[in-house]
Formats: structure tokens, sequence, C-alpha cells
């Protein structure tokens, strides 16, 4: 096939466009040039600003496109008024629900809706919301055969988000490690690499539809995860010490200073996704440990833009030890 990958430079985009060349087909890339130059030579790169001009998609056609950089509704509007395209595949995220009401829940849950004016900027209030107009926009332009993906937290090699590569680099280094929160709490992730896989063997195969993919099943807590990462990366005598929210709220910690971890109550459970139709489709997650084990050695020198440092984690640890 001919596929056009509407950013492909970069984390989820940068895996499947290795995927579709992987596979044998002939990609284009759709950038603002802004990243990934040196990568991927002999491809096709059609460098454009999608939010201002998109006429050097015009006279063109592909096979397939897959659109990984849309986040305003107005974005997918544009592109399929310059685009002409046959299938078209949508990666979206499970932030489009509402809170869900129990573990497990499917693609047919009720979704998060804006309350006014569409916005024109995306917040953490807006994501979600604005992510469903997008869903809605593929569909109405590109027809009932448009592929949703809806995944979880993406991880694997150049997540420049660094969540779980914070994570496993920080346990590889051993000793006593600060976890936020409540080991209880439910989390979910799906490597790029699986995903990206995915994505280009369901445009192969012209299967469309709304799909999670999200691992492992439910249940599974953000204490699995961490203690899965000890079993894979931590040295003898790695130990998790669990302090509590409200601490570390107090002192001004985020889920952005401590990637993952969701501070406050509010969707907690949007990960325990029901991720069984994409597995009927050929989803085929690799084990989360091969994940950690890879993420390590790939990213093993990766600095995380923003995340807690050492000596702030041994100041928390040791206030919260003398308050306990």
């Amino acid at each position: 096939m001919r596929i056009l990958i509407v950013g492909g430079t970069r984390f989820v985009g940068l895996h499947i466009t290795e995927a579709a060349l992987a596979a044998g087909h002939e990609v284009s890339l759709l950038h603002r040039g802004m990243t990934g130059a040196e990568l991927f030579p002999g491809v096709e790169r059609l460098t454009a600003d999608r939010d201002a001009d998109l006429s050097v998609l015009r006279g063109r056609s592909w096979d397939a496109t897959v659109d990984v950089s849309a986040y305003h509704p107005g974005q997918v509007t544009a592109l399929s008024g310059a685009l002409s395209t046959g299938r078209y595949a949508f990666v979206s995220s499970t932030a489009v629900y509402l809170a869900p009401e129990a573990p497990g829940f499917t693609e047919d849950s009720p979704l998060a809706e804006l309350d006014g004016p569409v916005p024109a900027s995306v917040t953490d209030e807006t994501y979600g919301p604005l992510k469903v107009l997008c869903e809605r926009a593929a569909v109405d332009a590109f027809g009932s055969s448009t592929l949703v993906v809806r995944p979880t937290y993406v991880i694997g090699p150049h997540d420049y988000t660094g969540r779980l590569t914070y994570w496993v680099n920080r346990i590889a280094r051993g000793g006593e490690v600060l976890a936020p929160g409540d080991p209880a709490d439910p989390v979910q992730v799906v490597d790029g690499r699986d995903l990206a896989a995915w994505v280009v063997s369901m445009l192969e195969r012209e299967r469309g539809g709304v799909f999670h993919t999200a691992t492992p099943a439910p249940p599974f807590s953000f204490g699995d995860l961490l203690e899965t990462i000890v079993a894979e990366v931590g040295p003898a005598g790695t130990t998790l010490t669990w302090v509590e929210q409200d601490f570390l709220l107090a002192e001004g910690e985020t889920g952005r200073s401590l990637p993952l971890w969701s501070e406050g109550d509010a969707f907690k459970e949007v990960n325990t996704a029901d991720s069984s139709a994409a597995l009927a489709a050929g989803f085929d997650p690799r084990p989360l440990r091969r994940s950690i084990r890879e993420i390590r050695e790939a990213e093993s020198s990766f600095s995380t833009p923003g995340p807690v440092t050492p000596e702030r984690e041994a100041d928390l640890l040791s206030r919260w030890a003398a308050r306990s």
C-alpha cells in the first residue's frame, strides 16, 4: 500500500512508520519538519503545518492514511478537505470517556461531552472531549470504515514523555524508591511498537471500527507495575516506599513530577479498559517485562524533563519517614 502518516517522526508516529516500512509498504510522511530529520532516509517527506496550509497534499492520493497528531476536530476536517485517501486510521485515547462506572468497560461506554462552544486550545480538561469530536469528524469525513484506536498510556523506546522510562531507569538505580499514592490504583499501558504493528495490519486487512489497545487486562495496579519493574531491572535490595497522596499534594508534587501517578480520585477507572475486541482482531501485545527490559536497553541514558530529582526524592522520603 501507499500509506500517508500524519506526524510520523515522533514516538507513536515513528513506530507506525517503522512498522509500515517493515511490512513493505510505500510511506509518505506529512509533518512540520521540526523533529526526526535524520530518520527514514529515502522516505518521502511532505513538509507542512496542518493548521495553516495543506496544499502539499492536493493532487495526490494514498491507499491509507494514519493520523497520530490531530487534537482538534478542525484539524481532521481540514485534512479531509485536502486529502484523497482510501482508508483512514485515527489514533485517539481512552481519555475520551466519562469516568467509567466499573472495570472492564467497553468501547460503547459513555463519552465525555463538551458543554458549550468548541474550545480553541487543548488543556488537561479539554483533551478528552476534543478527541471525541476528532473521532466524530473522522467518521463524518472518511466514513464508517474509519479505524479509531483508543490506547491508554503508550510506552516503549523513543517515548519523549518519559513516563514509564522514568520508573524503569529510577528503579534500575536501586535503593529506596518513592512510590506515589495508592498501590491499588489501576493502570494500563501499551507498547507503541505493538500498537503500530496492529494498526498497519488492520489497514492491510481493511478493518475499521473502534478499539481499545490497553494492557494488562484488569485488575492490574500501579503497585503491580512498579513491582514488575523491580523484578526485571531492580538491583538486589531495591525497595518501594509508598507515600500517601495527601502528603505529596501538600508538597506540590503531581503526575508530571512523578509520572503515571493519578493524583486525585477522578478517572482512575479509565485505566481498566477491556481490550478483548482488539485482541480478537489480532492485537498481540508483548509481555510487560519484555517492554521494560527493552526500554532499559534502549533508553538507559534518557533524562525525563521535569520529574522529581534524586535530591528531591531523598528529601521527600526523609520527611515522610519522620512524619510516619
